[in-house]
Formats: structure tokens, C-alpha cells, sequence
């Protein structure tokens, strides 16, 4: 059972989620991810007619009280949240006031699964990681338009299991499609030197130093945070027991799929535009591996529905849509990333100005603009998601954008590296300065 949150890191949590829901309705995600599915989804039975014991880790978390009425007044008890107190929507479509999120990140540790369902919580916990170790004013040029961060320090892809099952199980997509070739530049030209990296870096020997908790970041294996949204896709399908038995492994490759995410947190921060497009790559990979396990077992689980239980499990994602649209003005749940990549203009002329380099520099930056630009080109052509009805045709999606990402990723890192071997050690320098110094 997941333990109340209770003192500092409640009142922290307070103050991230400020002003009432934004009420849209079914559909939201389930308390962490399925709350543990009756403590392992497999050795934990199908008590109580919810297939598990309890949603949202046996209605854990106290008897906290969603107040207010008004954007901007809503009141979380400080000893947590509560079955009998706000639902899940109300709580994962919650405005989020922007203050507090340093402090959230040491006092909450990013371990409670309801702060982490919330897309817009996520958004800036990763804004407020991101900037952390940054030393430019504003917010940093390498922002996703939605406000996220694709890169927070040495980390690619914060969340990125979240992210994931945002879109294949209800239908958002907005984590998962703001990714593209904007982070790949911004791996190129890191804005981070080392210095500001230090702040994603376990301190040997100072037990208690100020950081940022990078492995939260990274995703997380605790079956509260890391399975789907069990509970409610039992709830909304009324799984037979062979079905549930289906059910049962899909929850189990969640957590399985998530901690494999999670071990590709990077454990030293890359300095050098080589180091971070192979942890890029590493994560991107890792991506793919979660999905290898995840897909085949909701296919099954999907697949032994009927067509009456198939319409219900379609119709969470279908009810997202309508209540995100009605409570953000109708934007969509997909962003086109395919108009991204505007401002990532290759700073051809300040790399001669620094770097001087001879004509076999020359030949071969000229071959890796040119390897970025195509890169850049495909995974516009790739990003084509449209309005996707069933969980088991987006996360195919997915599993096409990863491919793409990790191709364009391989073949700007091969010309990359041809480039950086023909630098000397002051030219290495001056090229990763480049990032570090350009204007927010």
C-alpha cells in the first residue's frame, strides 16, 4: 500500500497544485499509474470487484479535500489526497501554479504518483530542473513549445515512461510529440557547461548537498508510479477472469518496461556533443526495449476483448479529448511536430569565427549540416500521429517515432563524431561553447 504523504512534502504539494480542476471529466489518469494493482498484479487477487485491491494503492493517500470552485481557489488537505475527496480528472487536469517547484523537487523527491499523472506538473517540475543548472537569463533557448524541456542537464527525455502511456492510453500526446529534431540540435550544442552540470551530480562524501534528484527525473520502477492505469481500464472493460489474467500481464510488463527506462538515466553528465547524443541514443533505446515489452501484451490483453469492451476502453481516451478540449480552448491533445524545428538554425558563421578550421574541418561539417538537415526533413515527414482511436494503433505510433528519432539520432552521431576527430582539443572547446553562450 503507498504510504500517506504527510508534512512538508504535502504542503508542497499544496503549493504545485493551486486553483481548482479544471474539470474534464473521465478518463484521468489512474492515482500513479494503477496505485500498484493490488499490490503486484498477479499475486494480489481480484478483491472487491475493481480487479485488485483498491484503486490507487488501497485508497492511500488520507482523506485529503479538493476545495474551492474558482480557477485559483481550490484547497488540498495537508495530509494528502483521499478516495472520498477529489477524483483522479480533477487532480490530473488541476491548474498548476508555477511557484514552489524547486522547493517540490527536494521535499517530495517527485515520489507521489497523483503530482506525476499531472502533464502539466510534469511540464514544470522539468522547467524548474532544467533551468537549474543553466546560467542564461529567461527561459532556456532550448524549451519545448509547450514549456517542457527535452533536455534537463544530462538527461534526455524526463518522464519519458509518462509520456508514453499519456498517448497510448489516453490519447494525449502532447509529452510524447514535442519531441524531435530541436532536442537532437540541442544535444549538439549543449547549454550546460560543467559547472552547471555539477548540479545533476551526486556529491561523494556531502550526504546532504543541493541538487537536483536526476533519478526521479529518470522514471520510476515503484509499481504506485511506474504501472498503467490499471484500475481503470478493469473498471471501464469488466475483464472475464481469463481476461483479467491478460490484464495481469500487461500490468506486470509496465513495470517491467518502466524500470528498464529508468536504468538508462545517464550516471555521469556528457560534457562533449559526442557523449551526448550516445546518451541520447541510450535513452531512446531503452524507449524502444520498454515498448518491445508493453506492446505484445496489450495487443493481447486488447485483442481478447469484445467489441463492446473494446468500445469502452477506446471511449477513455475519447472522453480525455472532449474534457481537455473543452477546458483548453479546444487546443489539441496531438502537437504538430512537424512544424517544429524553426530556430535551429546551424550556427555556421560563429563555428568558422571560433574554430577556424581547415578544409578537411570544413568537408566534414559540411557533411554533418548536411546529415542534420535531412535528419531534420524525416522526422517532420514521420510525424504525421493524426487523431488515433485505439490504444494499440497509437502506441505502434510510438513504437514508428522512436524508430525514426533513434535513425536520425544514429546518423547525425556518426557524422558528428567524423567532425570532432578532426578538431584539436582548443577547437573541441570553442565548439562546445557555442550552446553554452548563445542568447536566451
Amino acid at each position: 500500500m503507498v504510504r500517506p504523504v504527510i508534512g512538508i512534502a504535502a504542503m508542497a504539494l499544496a503549493s504545485l497544485l493551486a486553483g481548482a480542476a479544471m474539470a474534464r471529466g473521465g478518463g484521468g489518469h489512474g492515482g500513479g499509474h494503477g496505485g500498484g494493482h493490488g499490490g503486484g498484479h498477479g499475486g494480489g487477487g481480484h478483491g472487491g470487484g475493481h480487479h485488485g485491491g483498491g484503486h490507487f494503492g488501497g485508497h492511500g493517500f488520507g482523506h485529503a479535500h479538493f476545495g474551492g470552485g474558482h480557477h485559483g481557489g481550490a484547497r488540498f488537505a495537508s495530509h494528502g489526497f483521499g478516495h472520498h475527496g477529489a477524483s483522479f480528472s480533477q487532480i490530473r487536469n488541476a491548474a498548476v501554479h508555477p511557484a514552489g517547484f524547486r522547493h517540490a523537487m527536494s521535499s517530495l523527491s517527485l515520489r507521489n504518483g497523483r503530482l506525476l499523472s499531472n502533464p502539466a506538473a510534469r511540464v514544470q517540475i522539468a522547467a524548474a530542473a532544467a533551468l537549474a543548472g543553466w546560467h542564461g537569463g529567461g527561459n532556456g533557448w532550448w524549451q519545448h513549445a509547450g514549456g517542457g524541456y527535452g533536455w534537463v542537464g544530462p538527461l534526455f527525455w524526463p518522464f519519458a515512461y509518462n509520456d508514453i502511456y499519456d498517448y497510448t492510453i489516453w490519447g494525449d500526446g502532447l509529452g510524447f510529440w514535442n519531441y524531435g529534431y530541436p532536442d537532437l540540435y540541442a544535444g549538439i550544442f549543449g547549454p550546460y557547461g560543467y559547472e552547471g552540470l555539477s548540479v545533476y551530480s551526486r556529491q561523494p562524501g556531502r550526504r546532504h548537498a543541493r541538487g537536483v534528484p536526476l533519478e526521479e527525473l529518470c522514471g520510476s520502477d515503484r509499481r504506485e508510479i511506474a504501472g498503467l492505469p490499471i484500475d481503470q481500464i478493469a473498471d471501464a472493460v469488466q475483464p472475464t477472469e481469463a481476461q483479467g489474467a491478460s490484464l495481469d500481464e500487461l500490468a506486470n510488463a509496465s513495470v517491467q518496461a518502466a524500470a528498464i527506462i529508468r536504468a538508462s538515466c545517464p550516471a555521469q553528465p556528457a560534457a562533449t556533443a559526442p557523449g551526448r547524443l550516445a546518451a541520447m541514443q541510450q535513452r531512446i533505446e531503452a524507449m524502444i526495449n520498454a515498448v518491445n515489452i508493453v506492446q505484445p501484451a496489450l495487443e493481447k490483453f486488447y485483442g481478447a476483448l469484445d467489441d463492446e469492451q473494446k468500445a469502452r476502453f477506446n471511449a477513455l481516451a475519447a472522453e480525455q479529448r472532449r474534457t481537455a478540449s473543452a477546458g483548453n480552448g479546444n487546443a489539441p491533445l496531438v502537437r504538430d511536430c512537424g512544424a517544429q524545428g524553426a530556430g535551429q538554425a546551424w550556427p555556421a558563421q560563429e563555428i568558422e569565427t571560433r574554430l577556424h578550421p581547415n578544409d578537411t574541418q570544413r568537408a566534414a561539417l559540411q557533411a554533418l549540416q548536411d546529415t542534420s538537415a535531412k535528419v531534420n526533413d524525416d522526422l517532420k515527414a514521420a510525424c504525421q500521429p493524426g487523431e488515433l482511436m485505439t490504444p494499440t494503433a497509437r502506441m505502434a505510433e510510438i513504437r514508428k517515432r522512436l524508430d525514426a528519432m533513434l535513425k536520425g539520432v544514429k546518423a547525425v552521431r556518426a557524422a558528428l563524431d567524423d567532425f570532432y576527430a578532426t578538431l584539436n582539443d582548443e577547437q573541441k572547446a570553442q565548439f562546445e561553447a557555442i550552446g553554452q553562450r548563445r542568447a536566451s
